[in-house]
């Protein structure tokens, strides 16, 4: 799988935008870290281009959560999980968290 990283930390992509989710709403982990499509983010792609791009990249999945995508930058090798509400999507570190041990 391709990352786009820079200074120690991953691209990884998410979309504020309402409707659908972006990494939420696939089935493949490389959309979430697609080296293209986060450095078209970065480069202030329209939700169009960056639509075009990853139909071609990934034709089997659906990218309604385009609208309002956008790179978080993570730690390599940090753990992190993507929470989604009506298409909006949150990324939370694992180290965002108290945890308790039983």
């Amino acid at each position: 799988m391709e990352k786009l990283i820079v200074d120690g930390k991953v691209a990884v992509l998410v979309s504020s935008g309402f409707g659908a989710g972006w990494s939420t709403w696939m089935n493949n982990e490389d959309v979430v870290f697609d080296p293209v499509i986060a450095q078209m983010c970065l480069d202030g792609a329209s939700d169009e281009d960056i639509i075009a791009v990853a139909e071609q990249r990934y034709p089997e999945e659906y990218f309604g959560g385009a609208s309002g995508l956008y790179v978080m930058w993570v730690p390599v090798g940090a753990r992190f999980r993507i929470e989604e509400y009506d298409g909006a999507e949150t990324l939370h570190l694992e180290e965002d968290y108290s945890w308790y041990t039983a």
